[in-house]
């Protein structure tokens, strides 16, 4: 559960339920009045409300990956890398390629001096 939202089991509007939510899915959920937005895990048939105001979260988005992926990490540029075997785009929270399924090299924490030009 996020930190800036909080679970509320009573009914509302339709737009803050959640039906048929897969598993362990992230949410990115907007708060209508203010603009904030959070990310959240959230579960089927909850309305989940803002911890500082106290209004309802609006539904903005699915963040990719998309389950089943073994990858917790949004796709975005800070949190990919290539495949050294197949060049695609890998989450570099992941040992094997989803595309090729062969285990890529380890990742390399900092550039050394020799390969800074």
């Amino acid at each position: 559960m996020d930190q800036w939202a909080t679970p509320c089991r009573k009914t509302a509007r339709p737009t803050g339920t959640l039906a048929g939510v897969s598993l362990k899915q992230q949410y990115r959920m907007r708060n209508p009045r203010t603009g904030r937005e959070v990310i959240i895990e959230a579960e089927p048939d909850k309305i989940y409300r803002d911890r500082e105001t106290g209004d309802e979260l609006e539904v903005v988005g699915k963040l990719v990956p998309l389950p089943p992926s073994p990858s917790r990490l949004p796709f975005a540029v800070e949190n990919l890398r290539f495949c050294n075997w197949c060049s695609q785009l890998a989450q570099r929270d992941l040992n094997d390629c989803p595309t090729c399924g062969r285990r890529m090299d380890p990742l390399t924490n900092a550039p050394t001096s020799s390969t800074v030009a």
